[in-house]
């Protein structure tokens, strides 16, 4: 063993190289910089020394004197050199084990307990762990790293430095030991974690990263994502292969049920509610599907349970869907459900259900449409609402500039005045702004708009004609709305006639799905032919997502094509521009089909997403509609005057609202309904946190200081998870995730080639070493020694 692993023994590292420079020198500051201060007390404290000695001593042979002057010399030099701090700087090279990080995932779905005949083969590790059984898969990895014949985790921590993790998301990433050479921490790895959100995982591991000199991460998961990023995004941020051992079967038995219900349903209508089943190794077995309704609080109807229908199907793909029609007999909230009897063999049930929670509404939506003079959009819409059933007669009002005036006063389609009062303009729901001149536009009616979107929720479609142009909004308050940024001098592009393009993003909004092919769902576009102009626009709004664009006209970029249609939020609301008048001809080939479906879907998108009319003054609002037991509920209300201003403190009795909750079991003084008070947080917004410990569905109600009625919502608490709704093994992402960053997928099974697979080199680390002179013993010895010489000498001598 040579001299520099001699040392770096002794400094408490085995794996120095080589001792490249030593320097000694001086901790303390008054020393390092001012050398000179340093020589001056130790000359001090020699000269004060000989002279005590040469001068004031008794009487003594001259060589004692000086014996004894060069004893306490070198004692109190010592003393001052402690002063200095004395150090020794060390400066070598090393090579460490390499960093391995051991990551475990701990979400619900690990403490499934899968099928027999879907186990994989990997369960046989726990073969000496005792009798045959079906194991958890955390119970499978907990055998795999405990058993004793390989001694996996012992020849891991020989190899490398390993730190154990527990990950589900980034605010449930633990680290369990930086110690693997035992097993005690698989003792405080539980799976409880409520989603897999293994991309939010990885960038909170890249975090912690710092100045570790990571080699490599291995993941042990069913890797079930369902939450958060993307970890293909997140795991290059690591610069460390991932080696992944997955956990569970590729294949199951299973059966799941997903519903897909219109949000909002209109009393005494038809709605087509539908069924997606989905299948795996189920191939021609007959289900029976059922469909029904409960009623949540609130609703007019006293059945507890309301039937839809009931099919048998036979599966005969993987996924297929099934259709019910239901027309509701009563208003309020409803709880639609879909559910299948379990089928022998599926290891997860809870996926055989599914609930919507659906509005069933006796009222209409109210859409106001200005206009500057009659164009064919703003007719085709007026008939195709006055018959929509959501809308009808009493829905549909217009302000046209060119009207006359006896008309717009005799009848009631028409509104005489811009400029409502406050109550009767608040209470639109939709709000279409057609080709206005900006002298048309008078500010009041503007910012009123404006807080109509940002404040409640309201929906605002801007369509561009060929007569005025959006430019004359720019100097406007509604330029701010936009999802695209006007241009006052910009003329209508007529040059040409041109096809619509439709952007990727397109397909994910349902009012731009047109007809009913759901292989290509953006078929139903091809009815609206070549457009023969549209409105320019400098450039798109960061924020907005265009959906359908121009095929070769640019922005002001020159590199961004040209807007027709988009979208934005805006507060609380919505915002959609559309770049010409010209989508009456949709009507061209189909009729009103394709015409009545983009602007049917679109008012209710933007119609249905808030309160309807006048109910948007009184809102009470909670941050989920089901959570799990022991959160709390975020209760918000918002509310205004019959005015539609914000309630102000001189107008709420000690600026709290008052409610009442109603538990689904009472507490243990057998108390089930509470009052409660929500307090003021700004003008018309009251907020309030409510725990909930128990399970079942919560009633709250809270009074309206305005009107003195009841408002009142409802949710669930119940302990259903996300994580127990899939029971096989996302392969594919396993697969992906270990080829993107250079690692490479195993399962328990095959877990073992890891160690044969993977042997980075040992990193080469510089390092500095600070070793302390004074504070050791030699130094103390030292001292003492000096001392003791003295006094010794002296009592000999007989000097006192």
């Amino acid at each position: 063993m040579n001299t520099s692993a001699l040392v770096g023994r002794w400094l408490g590292y085995g794996d120095v190289a080589q001792i490249e420079r030593w320097r000694p020198a001086f901790g303390a500051a008054w020393a390092r910089e001012t050398p000179l201060l340093l020589i001056a007390a130790l000359a001090a404290v020699v000269g004060l020394t000989v002279w005590f000695y040469t001068r004031w001593q008794a009487p003594t042979p001259r060589s004692v004197r000086w014996t004894l002057a060069g004893l306490r010399s070198v004692a109190l030099c010592c003393l001052v050199l402690m002063l200095a701090d004395p150090i020794l700087e060390l400066t070598f090279t090393r090579h460490p084990q390499p960093v391995l990080w051991l990551a475990l995932d701990s979400s619900e779905s690990l403490s499934l307990v899968d099928d027999a005949a879907a186990r994989e083969p990997s369960e046989s590790v726990a073969a000496n762990a005792g009798p045959r059984r079906g194991l958890s898969r955390s119970e499978q990895v907990q055998a795999f790293l405990r058993r004793n014949d390989a001694a996996w985790l012992r020849k891991l921590a020989e190899r490398f430095r390993v730190r154990v993790f527990a990950v589900t998301g980034k605010e449930l990433t633990a680290t369990l030991t930086d110690d693997a050479t035992t097993d005690d921490w698989l003792d405080d790895w539980t799976c409880t974690g409520q989603v897999t959100a293994l991309g939010d995982a990885l960038d909170e591991l890249a975090r912690r990263q710092g100045g570790d000199n990571l080699a490599g991460v291995v993941l042990i998961s069913d890797f079930d994502q369902n939450a958060g990023a993307s970890p293909l995004v997140t795991a290059r941020r690591l610069s460390a292969p991932i080696f992944t051992i997955g956990v569970g079967p590729i294949t199951a038995v299973d059966l799941a049920v997903d519903l897909l219900t219109p949000p909002t349903m209109k009393k005494a209508e038809t709605s087509t509610l539908v069924v997606t089943l989905r299948q795996r190794e189920l191939e021609q077995a007959s289900v029976v599907v059922r469909v029904f309704a409960t009623a949540r609080p609130g609703a007019t109807s006293e059945a507890a349970r309301i039937p839809v229908g009931e099919k048998t199907v036979t599966l005969s793909a993987a996924t297929q869907t099934v259709e019910f029609s239901h027309t509701p007999d009563h208003s309020g909230l409803f709880t639609f459900f879909a559910e299948v009897d379990p089928l022998p063999g599926e290891t997860v049930t809870q996926n055989n259900r599914a609930e919507r929670d659906v509005r069933i509404i006796d009222d209409f939506l109210r859409l106001l449409f200005v206009e500057y003079e009659p164009t064919w959009e703003w007719r085709f819409i007026k008939e195709v609402f006055h018959r929509d059933k959501l809308v009808g007669l009493r829905g549909f009002r217009t302000f046209l500039r060119s009207a006359d005036p006896v008309v717009r006063e005799q009848n009631d389609l028409f509104l005489h005045s811009l400029t409502l009062p406050r109550k009767e303009f608040f209470e639109v729901d939709v709000i279409f702004l057609g080709d206005m001149p900006a002298t048309a536009l008078n500010p009041r009616f503007c910012d009123m708009v404006k807080e109509f979107v940002d404040q409640f929720g309201g929906g605002l479609v801007v369509i561009a004609g060929p007569r005025f142009g959006p430019g004359q909004l720019a100097q406007t308050s509604l330029a701010d709305l936009l999802p695209v940024v006007v241009d006052p001098a910009a003329k209508i592009r007529d040059q040409s006639e041109f096809r619509l393009q439709l952007t990727p993003l397109a397909a994910q909004y349902d009012f731009m799905r047109l007809g009913h092919s759901v292989d290509n769902p953006l078929k139903g576009w091809t009815a609206l032919g070549k457009l023969p102009w549209y409105q320019p626009v400098l450039r798109v709004d960061p924020r907005a997502t265009v959906l359908a664009e121009h095929p070769t006209a640019l922005c002001a970029d020159g590199r961004t094509k040209q807007p027709l249609i988009a979208i934005r939020p805006y507060g609380r609301g919505e915002v959609v521009y559309v770049g010409f008048n010209e989508m009456w001809r949709l009507r061209r080939l189909h009729g009103e089909e394709y015409y009545r479906q983009f602007w049917g879907q679109l008012i209710h998108r933007l119609g249905l997403s808030h309160a309807l009319g006048d109910q948007k003054r009184f809102v009470v609002r909670t941050d989920k509609s089901h959570y799990r037991r022991g959160e709390t509920a975020l209760v918000t209300v918002e509310a205004y005057n019959a005015d539609f201003e914000p309630l102000l403190e001189s107008d709420v009795p000690e600026q709290r609202l008052s409610g009442t909750l109603l538990r689904p079991e009472p507490d243990d003084q057998g108390q089930r309904e509470f009052s409660i008070a929500v307090p003021q947080l700004r003008a018309g917004l009251f907020e309030a946190r409510l725990p909930l410990p128990v399970q079942g569905e919560y009633r709250l109600r809270v009074t309206d200081p305005v009107t003195a009625a009841d408002s009142e919502i409802s949710f669930a608490v119940a302990d259903v998870s996300i994580e127990l709704r899939n029971p096989v093994r996302n392969v594919a992402l396993q697969e992906a995730l270990a080829a993107e960053t250079g690692g490479r997928s195993y399962d328990l099974s095959t877990a073992d080639k890891f160690l044969d697979d993977f042997h980075p080199p040992r990193p080469r680390e510089t390092m500095v070493e600070t070793i302390p002179l004074w504070s050791n013993w030699f130094t103390f010895a030292l001292i003492t020694l000096l001392l003791w010489g003295e006094w010794s000498l002296r009592k000999w001598k007989h000097l006192t």
